[in-house]
């Protein structure tokens, strides 16, 4: 009995080490990387952005990011226009969305599709798709060669302010395929020169999808638990990614190129919520 005992004390004495380690692994993730928004009025740079009746794309619409970022920049009335770029043509049953233009392109061939990249001031990038779906070599395409060369040609086409959704850990030097394609991507448009490029790097979505990724399922279900406590140290709602991309649009940035880490976003997208 007193073995049992004994054994029981050291197991629960580990598991009570590693719950602390875990604990101020995500305290330091949690306060990592964050920006000051203190000084900030949203609604101020939000109403002198809407006076200079700018015109906005979005591409990957359809996708879950594209979708709130579209419902986000519809209800705020920030853009005199929207365009959708898209493989297909979206339907909308809210009026509110009656006003927004869509051009279905051909990713295959899109130097033959350069007009309906042109005019716009800012572009948002949200397309990709995962290994799982569309294998390697498709991957790679959608999420590297796609994308690339939608920003050349909207680089081309006038626009002036780039944000591209990319992933917490992108790095075009890393051994993992998912994270070295988002890096390589980021550093590919960069050398593109826009005014303004602004790459966002979130964690773990949190979002129920439509299409099924088993992975991420997982993913989001075991970090449910944590984001009450730590929301932002390994996962981010997917309105706070939408709601940081529009703040971080009108409010003039000081850098020509910058990268927003996940705490970033989330302080951000916070601003967005009032």
């Amino acid at each position: 009995m007193i073995v049992f005992e004994s054994r029981l004390f050291r197991v629960l004495s580990l598991l009570a080490v590693f719950v602390v380690l875990i604990a101020v692994a995500l305290q330091f993730l949690e306060n990592s990387e964050s920006v000051d928004v203190s000084s900030m009025d949203l609604k101020a740079s939000e109403e002198t952005f809407r006076e200079k009746n700018k015109s906005c794309f979005i591409l990957g619409a359809s996708g879950e990011t594209g979708k709130v970022l579209l419902k986000e920049i519809v209800g705020r009335k920030l853009f005199s226009r929207i365009t959708l770029i898209g493989r297909r043509q979206l339907t909308f049953e809210d009026k509110e969305y009656e006003n927004v233009a869509q051009e279905v392109v051909d990713f295959e061939k899109l130097d033959d599709y350069a007009a309906a990249f042109q005019g716009h001031d800012v572009g948002y990038c949200c397309l990709g798709t995962t290994k799982a779906k569309a294998g390697t070599e498709g991957f790679i395409r959608v999420d590297h060669d796609y994308v690339l060369k939608s920003a050349e040609l909207a680089k081309a086409g006038g626009c002036s302010h780039f944000n591209l959704e990319s992933s917490k850990g992108a790095d075009k030097n890393s051994s993992f395929l998912y994270l070295k394609v988002k890096g390589q991507v980021e550093a590919d448009i960069e050398q593109l020169g826009f005014e303004r490029y602004s790459v966002y790097r979130p964690a773990v979505l949190l979002v129920d999808r439509e299409e099924s990724r088993p992975a991420e399922w997982m993913a989001r279900k075991f970090l449910g638990a944590f984001s009450s406590v730590f929301p932002t140290a390994m996962s981010i709602p997917i309105r706070s990614v939408a709601r940081a991309m529009l703040a971080n649009t009108v409010i003039q940035g000081d850098k020509k190129a910058e990268i927003l880490e996940n705490k970033a976003i989330y302080d951000l997208g916070k601003m967005g919520d009032n």
